[in-house]
């Protein structure tokens, strides 16, 4: 690929290449330009595409190689987690304030100061998420935020976006219920994008390129899971 693919954000229908045409340098760089509208987001995910970029920069579209997946049933809990999860230390609430764990999720981070979840993309998920195809899950301490994450849903594939934590193990009991709770709903797949020790702890890990559309083909013309989600209190003994 000698250059990156121009999204005309002007063009009625979403434009995207075929993902094999992604840069191996930086790796999964497709294309640029177009716009965060639901309609060109939800054809980018279903693709195996997703926006990544900071301010100052144009919209940037991504399909890495490899991908980072977590398939439900590989899920890995280690024993200070579980026993946080068998205590209850944490009230897991459903699409309940999705504007706080984003807003969360963007907060300057320590290590860098930065943050790629623009104000253009926070308004782009808020508005998935009023129309039922974004999710948030969120840990409560007495009664207060300190961690979550959120996503989107297609057919019977989540892809994760962020997580956030201001207690140690809140953003990953969140991650937990998740993925528990995507397989009683028979979902079978879970897209993590990129790899990281933190995303490998819990199960995560990354497969060709083109193995993870091939699966994403078959899971995301699966019925599609509307929210707001409110699924029932998981048991304790569960875990």
């Amino acid at each position: 690929m000698d250059k990156l693919h121009w999204i005309d954000p002007a063009a009625p229908e979403p434009d995207f290449p075929d993902v094999q045409q992604a840069l191996r340098e930086p790796d999964g760089l497709l294309a640029v330009g177009g716009d965060l509208s639901p309609q060109r987001i939800l054809a980018a995910y279903r693709h195996g595409i997703f926006p990544w970029y900071s301010d100052g920069q144009p919209i940037l579209w991504w399909a890495p190689d490899p991908r980072a997946v977590l398939f439900p049933d590989e899920l890995k809990i280690s024993r200070s987690l579980r026993r946080s999860l068998r205590r209850g230390r944490f009230r897991i609430d459903w699409d309940r304030d999705f504007a706080a764990v984003i807003a969360a999720c963007a907060a300057p981070r320590r290590d860098d100061g930065g943050t790629w979840i623009t104000a253009d993309m926070t308004t782009a998920y808020q508005r998935l998420h009023a129309l039922g195809y974004a999710h948030s899950v969120e840990a409560r301490l007495d009664g207060e935020l300190v961690g979550g994450l959120y996503g989107i849903a297609l057919g019977r594939v989540f892809f994760g976006e962020s997580m956030f934590s201001r207690v140690s193990d809140a953003s990953k009991a969140a991650f937990a219920h998740l993925v528990r709770q995507l397989q009683d709903w028979d979902f079978g797949l879970i897209d993590c994008q990129v790899y990281s020790d933190h995303l490998g702890s819990l199960g995560a890990r990354t497969i060709p390129r083109r193995r993870f559309t091939s699966l994403l083909r078959q899971a995301v013309g699966a019925e599609h899971r509307p929210g707001p989600w409110s699924p029932p209190p998981r048991p304790a003994t569960d875990w």
